[in-house]
């Protein structure tokens, strides 16, 4: 086990605890409370309506898809559904939030406890305790122009159905961070709740730090680490900011309660604004909204709704299939590439398979830049150059020919080799009068090889003869040939 290095190792009378909010945009066809379509529209405020928006006297109508993703998401992580819940309204100005508050909910959230399992640098799991999952909406997008410090308001993003996943302050290291976000995230794309996309605000998170002196029952003063887009940056703010407070600390100073931005090009954290007390924003149940009630034979039909989640994905493929952690971890965190796997294993049983994907088929798609869905190699037909190679059809050489070629057309393996003639010459009749041609023409190598078994030398003659097939010979059996005819 290597264990991932840390500002923290530098510290070692200090203890880290972090605590995450994430915000998870949901893929639902329309936004929460109006019929506006909850899709992006580069053109502002083109995209809302009298309720989004926020008229006076507009009245919200509940999308139903948000109850059933929030039911779906709280079964994934293991928490308890709670038969009622209601809306609150959290006031508060901001020039994005048309109504003057913001509908989410504070008293009786949709879920309740939960947790979600991490896998751990000794391979161990450890469970993040989650404390709630509530149901909010998002507000507008505020843009500042640096060329006539004005700022605009766009309100397309007003509406847009949240799921808010709370969790404990039971992280206690920034690879903990990391593998529980993607952990989350994994799941609700997992679910298809959510695209998880960081980059465009789909899955955010907001990181609560705090250092404290190792046998202190208090916990430290938190600071927030607010809209990092990636996982990586997550990870370089919270390594920033555990020696940043650290070093306050241990210079005499206090830890200010703070919102921080991270400064990606100067690689610190910066001041957004000052938490010096808790902010009032005067909740209330929201009178335009039901109560929520959710039935014991609602969340039954949503437990049979379920797919394979990640972790037991991750299990079934070391256990079963005999996948390495490390290559199971990369299947299972993409969904689409998870799926590609298991559906190629429908047609191979090949442990040849694994490798092919995670080497060619991944390197060829980031390469030409292309999608799963886009590439034109299916996994049936991945799974037949397989096949020819284990039946020992064609070699590796020509395998890795059809599979550029298929890239480009699609077209079936077994036509492509039957019309460039790929066949592996596996005759050993035919092999040995090409091993034993190479053996006389080369026979100052030969002597050098049978004084000195250098490995080096065999590999002279295997390529030697694999030039005089044209690439089509059997490596395997044109090494034991020259094995045997030169012991």
């Amino acid at each position: 086990m290597i264990k991932t290095a840390s500002n923290l190792d530098n510290f070692p009378d200090f203890e880290l605890t972090i605590g995450i909010e994430v915000h998870v945009q949901l893929t639902t066809a329309t936004k929460i409370f109006c019929s506006c379509p909850n899709a992006t529209n580069k053109d502002p405020n083109s995209n809302i309506c009298n309720i989004c928006a926020g008229y006076p006297g507009s009245l919200p109508v509940l999308n139903k898809e948000v109850i059933d993703s929030a039911i779906l998401l709280g079964l994934a992580t293991n928490a308890a559904i709670s038969h009622q819940s209601v809306f609150d309204r959290k006031h508060y100005f901001y020039p994005d939030l048309p109504k003057g508050y913001q509908i989410t909910q504070q008293y009786e959230p949709v879920c309740r406890a939960g947790y979600v399992p991490i896998r751990l640098e000794d391979g161990s799991i450890k469970n993040i305790r989650l404390n709630r999952i509530h149901i909010e909406e998002d507000a507008g997008k505020n843009i500042h122009s640096s060329m006539s410090n004005e700022s605009f308001v766009d309100l397309n993003r007003a509406g847009t159905p949240l799921l808010e996943v709370v969790s404990e302050p039971d992280i206690t290291s920034t690879y903990e961070a990391k593998a529980y976000l993607k952990a989350l995230r994994t799941i609700v794309q997992y679910l298809d709740i959510c695209s998880g996309n960081m980059e465009e605000g789909a899955f955010r998170a907001d990181t609560n730090i705090s250092v404290k002196k190792k046998g202190t029952d208090r916990l430290g003063t938190k600071c927030e680490l607010k809209n990092i887009n990636s996982f990586k940056f997550i990870g370089d703010a919270i390594e920033y900011e555990i020696e940043r407070q650290i070093t306050i600390i241990q210079n005499g100073g206090s830890i200010a309660q703070e919102t921080r931005l991270w400064d990606t090009k100067n690689k610190c954290s910066v001041v957004m604004r000052t938490k010096e007390e808790a902010a009032d924003y005067r909740f209330f149940n929201d009178p335009d909204l039901p109560i929520i009630i959710i039935d014991d034979q609602l969340i039954e039909e949503k437990k049979t709704m379920l797919p394979e989640l990640p972790n037991k994905k991750f299990e079934r493929l070391c256990s079963q299939v005999g996948l390495a952690p490390y290559e199971a971890e990369i299947l299972v965190e993409d969904k689409n590439l998870a799926t590609y796997f298991d559906q190629a294993r429908l047609h191979t049983q090949s442990k040849q398979l694994v490798n092919w994907i995670l080497r060619d088929f991944i390197g060829y798609l980031k390469e030409n830049k292309v999608s799963i869905a886009e590439c034109k190699i299916t996994p049936a037909l991945l799974a037949s150059i397989i096949n020819m190679i284990d039946a020992g059809t064609i070699n590796g050489s020509a395998a890795k020919k059809i599979f550029e070629m298929v890239a480009q057309t699609g077209r079936e393996p077994k036509d492509i080799v039957k019309e460039l003639g790929l066949e592996q010459i596996d005759s050993i009749e035919d092999l040995k009068k090409i091993v034993e041609e190479i053996i006389k023409e080369n026979g100052q190598q030969t002597e050098q090889y049978k004084s000195t078994r250098n490995e080096r030398l065999l590999g002279f003659f295997v390529g030697k003869a694999m030039q005089k097939t044209g690439g089509k010979g059997n490596p395997s059996t044109i090494t034991q040939l020259l094995l045997e005819l030169m012991h």
